[in-house]
């Protein structure tokens, strides 16, 4: 099972869109366009709540009302929790597994990993394990209600290797994610959304992209 992205032609690269029963994490850089990605996954929600939790303040409603014009309709379906520490972050998981049912189509983490970096500088093994499992949480969301979990994750680079980016959270992201979608940004406004990870779709095939007024519009050529 499949849910469209919003993009036919993002659509056509997942072979029918983000699974319903995994979770997906898009990775990538600041302003590259993650967030974009999750307000249309949004719009293709009919009927069922959203589950939406923002950890760094990205939803915009501004950019929204610019993409989905029933745009109340959709937002008076969707709760947000908006944490602002690693403790908040727990509580809103804690919310998840208490209140999320069969009337939910789509769970976002806008990101997941903001305020576990900055729980890092102090317990960081406390931090690993709590991210763990928020990740098996989350998991067992998507595999029991069949409901696609949306993951956006920061960058860092790679001491090892100066081409390369590293998603925050390493090998529990890489572990837990059956999705991994990777956005980089090229020369100009162009964009690259690429295949990092997936049950059956070859690594690294990739589609070019630029965001527009109305959402984002595939670059050919």
């Amino acid at each position: 099972m499949h849910q469209s992205t919003g993009t036919d032609f993002v659509d056509t690269l997942l072979e029918g869109g983000f699974e319903s029963d995994v979770i997906t994490t898009i990775y990538g850089p600041p302003g590259c366009g993650k967030t974009n990605i999750c307000l249309l996954a949004m719009m293709q929600v009919k009927e069922k709540k959203i589950l939406y939790v923002d950890t760094e303040n990205s939803f915009s409603l501004a950019r929204f009302k610019q993409l989905c014009p029933n745009y109340e309709e959709v937002l008076n379906r969707t709760i947000f929790l908006t944490p602002s520490n690693y403790q908040e972050q727990k509580e809103a998981f804690e919310f998840i597994r208490k209140s999320i049912t069969n009337d939910f189509g789509l769970v976002i983490v806008d990101s997941i990993a903001s305020l576990y970096r900055l729980e890092l500088s102090g317990d960081a093994v406390n931090a690993n394990r709590e991210l763990g499992l928020q990740f098996a949480l989350l998991s067992e969301v998507a595999r029991k209600r069949h409901i696609p979990v949306l993951i956006t994750n920061q960058v860092y680079a790679d001491f090892d290797d100066s081409t390369r980016t590293k998603t925050v959270g390493g090998d529990i992201v890489k572990y837990w994610s059956r999705a991994m979608i990777e956005i980089q940004k090229m020369r100009g406004d162009l964009r690259k959304l690429i295949v990092a990870k997936h049950r059956s779709i070859k690594d690294g095939n990739f589609v070019v992209f630029r965001i527009v007024q109305n959402g984002i519009e595939e670059v050919k050529g």
